[in-house]
């Protein structure tokens, strides 16, 4: 666990009304285990992930992960096909994940006091099969996932989505987020936001 981690967040000193989670690489110790997964999903397909466009693309739906690669490389490869092995290789690793020890720390103090979100570009089966493996799925009012909006991070839609589901009004909204799309989002959502301290995986 990157020592980073485990150093206090800073919190804005403002009374906010709610708080709304990114899961994977903030709340949740997933990202090397999503990597394993994308690479061997992207690879069967005849593809292959570079490991800066796995970071850069953080927070991003799975489908248009795979658009994206399609795009740029020219490959042909099923989006939706390669999406859905991803999801099924993550779940083999999810007995493996751990919790972000800085983030829960703020997860556990205010859980019961303001509403709690997870705005997540996985799918909210995805979401669920996390945070149940981390005992934090009843700590949560909201879950968004990928199908709960159309335009995914940067775009602002999915804080706004979960901001509307808690009834808060956008500029009462902490984000917590670990991508560069996601804090995008969450500005152009109006909202405050916290960066995680990303830990990297190698090739």
């Amino acid at each position: 666990m990157d020592s980073k981690w485990s150093e206090p967040l800073v919190i804005p000193a403002k009374p906010y009304r709610a708080y709304l989670f990114d899961l994977d690489g903030t709340v949740a110790d997933s990202m090397p285990l999503h990597w394993i997964s994308w690479r061997q999903a992207v690879e069967e397909a005849g593809g292959h992930f570079p490991l800066e466009l796995f970071y850069d693309w953080g927070g991003m739906p799975l489908v248009r992960s795979v658009e994206l690669l399609n795009e740029r490389f020219g490959y042909e490869m099923s989006p939706q096909d390669v999406a859905l092995r991803k999801e099924e290789l993550y779940y083999e690793l999810v007995p493996g994940l751990k919790a972000i020890p800085s983030v829960l720390a703020h997860v556990e103090a205010q859980h019961g006091r303001i509403p709690l979100a997870i705005v997540s570009g996985s799918p909210r089966a995805g979401i669920h099969r996390s945070l149940t493996q981390l005992g934090l799925l009843d700590r949560f009012d909201v879950l968004v996932g990928s199908e709960d909006y159309r335009h995914g991070k940067p775009h602002p839609e999915p804080f706004l989505t979960a901001a509307a589901r808690l009834g808060v009004v956008p500029g009462d909204c902490l984000v917590f987020e670990d991508a560069d799309a996601g804090i995008a989002s969450a500005e152009a959502a109006g909202m405050d936001w916290v960066r995680v301290p990303v830990h990297r995986v190698t090739e």
